[in-house]
């Protein structure tokens, strides 16, 4: 590039003017965008001043160029069709493809050939004896860089598609006021070597620019997670629910089983569906659960109570002890209503929630992840029913944009009743599964210590599906996980439910 700058320097010097960059260019042997970024350069130092020179021409396309030597698809059709003539279906197999088409269809128009349905089947026939083939000679002038009629240059470039506008710029270049054969790159630091030599005193300074803004700095970005997470967590605080400590990815299977009444045989224990730690591999029962308590849901395990028959097996103090990674995020709703039913002052109703990640030993597809979010909610307090709990929903749901549900029975080792809710979705125009609810079984409440007429409504719904929903992600493993693009991340619109 330097080489460059100098020997356009050096010609502008010697004739004062160079008439076309572009003829400049070829003279050198260079790309003449190369040329076009020295000029900017030198333009910007004021040492040469370009002006415009537009530039014009038609060019020939990929198909056009095959017409130079085969001739227009007009001539090959006609020649095709020789003195005698010849069938559509035999012209069609000599001049195949859009080149037989157009070409039948032009020498039609020129009055070349003629169909004769005198015999029955229609022949093509020559009507006369020779032509001209003047479409091969405009290309030939056109290749040639030569000035063709500007009405059969219009009729081949957008009737025919045959050739095609080129439009490009040169530079027409003189001396600027600071022209000199070699550009001294003013300085922008004052440097101790300028002070100690005094050379600061003849340095030239590059200017200040006082009224730039600088790189602006670069910004972090919302995952669309994060958006929606934020909108759930402002209804459930409108709603007057107090968010759950869920920091505690590592749990004993205790929490997440045995305290909601989950027996030790069921299969979400299994290591297929759950993610046990070897190191440490286990959490003594006497570090965090009281004994009492333990007592209690051993009790109830093996031999019922509180009107119910229990499960009737030997219940294991060492498989409670096991550690997790928490399957759900009721193993927190667990311990914070073991916390509610024992805490100074006696019971208080109290309305709880949480958002936060769990963890299954899934197989990872476009639907399901092995690690993922989970958005729960229960209200604690004497006297609740089912119809609180349909009533609450229909309120939790209709501030994300949900008015429609219905609810189907279901069943959870922990709820009873417990129901399915589905909504009507606008969008795909269908009923889908939006969450899972219920009321907690005495089974699980009255071993904790809390009274008779107290009972516990819950739902619970991933964080994923509606986000997925709400941004069009068809794909869970471009929504979270090593595969997500950060271009969407930067680029995922703001997020309003319920609007």
């Amino acid at each position: 590039m330097a080489d460059l700058e100098s020997q356009l320097l050096q010609a502008l010097n010697e004739k004062e003017c160079i008439a076309d960059s572009g003829d400049f260019a070829k003279s050198q042997g260079v790309d003449h965008m190369a040329v076009v970024g020295v000029i900017r350069s030198l333009q910007a130092s004021e040492m040469i001043v370009a002006e415009d020179i537009d530039h014009f021409r038609y060019a020939l396309t990929e198909e056009s160029q095959t017409y130079l030597t085969a001739g227009s698809p007009e001539a090959q059709v006609f020649a095709a069709v020789g003195a005698d003539g010849i069938s559509l279906a035999e012209l069609k197999v000599k001049v195949p493809g859009e080149a037989g088409d157009v070409g039948f269809k032009q020498a039609m128009q020129q009055k070349w050939l003629a169909l004769d349905k005198s015999a029955g089947e229609p022949r093509v026939v020559r009507k006369v004896d020779s032509i001209v083939d003047s479409t091969q000679a405009l290309l030939a002038d056109i290749a040639a860089g030569k000035e063709v009629p500007k009405a059969d240059a219009e009729n081949l470039a957008k009737k025919r598609k045959l050739i095609k506008p080129e439009q490009w710029k040169t530079y027409k270049l003189s001396k600027g006021p600071k022209f000199a054969l070699e550009r001294k790159k003013p300085a922008t630091d004052l440097t101790f070597d300028m002070l100690a030599k005094g050379t600061w005193r003849t340095q030239e300074f590059k200017d200040y620019n006082f009224n730039a803004l600088g790189v602006l700095p670069a910004g972090g970005h919302l995952h669309p997670l994060l958006k929606v997470r934020t909108q759930f967590r402002k209804i459930f605080t409108q709603m007057g629910f107090e968010e759950m400590p869920t920091n505690q990815y590592v749990e004993s299977s205790f929490w997440n089983f045995d305290a909601l009444f989950q027996p030790q045989q069921h299969p979400a224990r299994d290591a297929h569906d759950t993610f046990f730690l070897t190191k440490p591999a286990a959490t003594p029962s006497d570090r965090g659960v009281p004994a009492d308590y333990l007592q209690r849901v051993q009790s109830v395990h093996e031999v019922g109570g509180y009107g119910s028959a229990g499960y009737g097996y030997s219940w294991k103090l060492a498989e409670a002890e096991k550690n997790l990674l928490r399957t759900h995020t009721t193993a927190v709703s667990s311990r914070m209503l073991y916390r509610l039913a024992n805490q100074p002052g006696g019971f208080k109703p109290a309305k709880y929630f949480s958002i936060d990640r769990v963890f299954r030993n899934e197989a990872v597809d476009r639907t399901h992840l092995a690690e993922f979010h989970q958005v729960e909610g229960l209200v604690c307090d004497r006297g609740l029913t089912l119809g609180d709990l349909i009533g609450v929903l229909q309120q939790f749901f209709s501030r994300l944009g949900l008015k429609k549900l219905r609810f189907k029975p279901a069943f959870n080792p922990y709820t009873e009743p417990s129901m399915e809710i589905f909504s009507y979705s606008e969008q795909l125009g269908k009923w889908m599964e939006v969450g899972n609810s219920g009321m907690f079984r005495p089974e699980m409440l009255r071993p904790m210590g809390l009274p008779e007429d107290v009972n516990v409504i819950a739902w619970g719904l991933s964080l994923e599906r509606p986000t997925m929903i709400l941004y069009g992600i068809d794909n869970i493993r471009d929504l979270f996980g090593h595969k997500v693009s950060l271009s969407m991340v930067r680029r995922n619109p703001i997020c309003r439910l319920g609007l």
